[in-house]
């Protein structure tokens, strides 16, 4: 009995042990995890809940409540533009927002990406300036690559004094539709557009009017990190060519005589001081 109860005493001490340093190596896992979020916790910083879409939204499509979910999100990493509050986003909801840039699932919902209250998606023109339609096909529209955001350069080419003249005559104007979208992030791959909207003052429509009445108008891309202006002759087909000028000559007219009949005979007197 005394060996039986021995080894009893001995597995149980074993299995006490045992049980110990199992506890020990779970409580220090869980410690290490816990410093390992605390240190993760101090470089997020504070959070803070913030708005974000719970599923894809097109452009042109209204907002609702049901769009969207609060989310934390580390206040140092917050851009401006971003809504926290709800009674801001939905102020109204009878004048619902409506979405300018297509939205994916989960992403913030920011107030560049939306109309303000009552306001559809469309055209947003800035105060003073006008929208203008320009005409283009596969040549004179990049190949389709403009997308609205873009900023163009416009040539006219046309016939002039000098014969069939290629001149710029806008620089650098922003593009804000192409055909009848003025989504920026439709465009996936190169579209051959018919018409080109873009922005400008209103003595640049009359320019760009009659500038497209007489002649042909050509779009040239313009990067978008690019902030020089082009400043480019004019040109005709003698440049294009190398053609020398050529040299005018000009006859002198002969000098004023005063002639007098007497009969027969003709008689000229000085010439003419005048």
């Amino acid at each position: 009995m005394r060996f039986v109860f021995g080894l009893v005493l001995m597995v149980g001490l074993a299995l006490a042990s045992f049980a110990v340093y199992m506890a020990q190596g779970y409580i220090s896992q869980t410690q290490t995890a816990l410093e390992k979020e605390r240190d993760a916790r101090k470089k997020l910083g504070p959070m803070v809940e913030v708005f974000v879409t719970n599923k894809a939204l097109n452009y042109g499509a209204p907002l609702t409540k049901d769009d969207v979910r609060k989310i934390m999100w580390p206040a140092n990493a917050l851009p401006d533009t971003i809504f926290k509050e709800e009674d801001v986003l939905f102020s109204d909801p009878s004048k619902p927002r409506y979405v300018l840039r297509q939205m994916e699932k989960f992403e913030p919902v920011l107030a560049v990406k939306v109309t303000e209250p009552g306001v559809e998606a469309g055209l947003r023109l800035a105060s003073g300036m006008r929208a203008f339609a320009i005409k283009v096909d596969v040549a004179s529209g990049v190949s389709g690559f403009l997308q609205p955001g873009d900023r163009v350069d416009v040539y006219w080419t046309g016939t002039g004094s000098g014969g069939e003249t290629t001149r710029l005559i806008e620089k650098t104007i922003p593009i804000i539709a192409i055909d009848q979208t003025a989504n920026a992030d439709v465009a996936t791959s190169a579209m051959i557009a018919r018409t080109v909207t873009v922005e400008v003052l209103p003595q640049q429509v009359a320019r760009l009017a009659q500038a497209q009445a007489t002649g042909r108008l050509s779009l040239s891309l313009v990067g978008r990190n690019d902030d020089t202006e082009a400043d480019a002759a004019p040109v005709d087909t003698r440049i294009l060519i190398g053609e020398p000028d050529k040299v005018v000559e000009i006859e002198e007219e002969p000098a004023c005589i005063i002639r007098t009949r007497r009969g027969a005979e003709v008689v000229e007197s000085t010439p003419c001081t005048n």
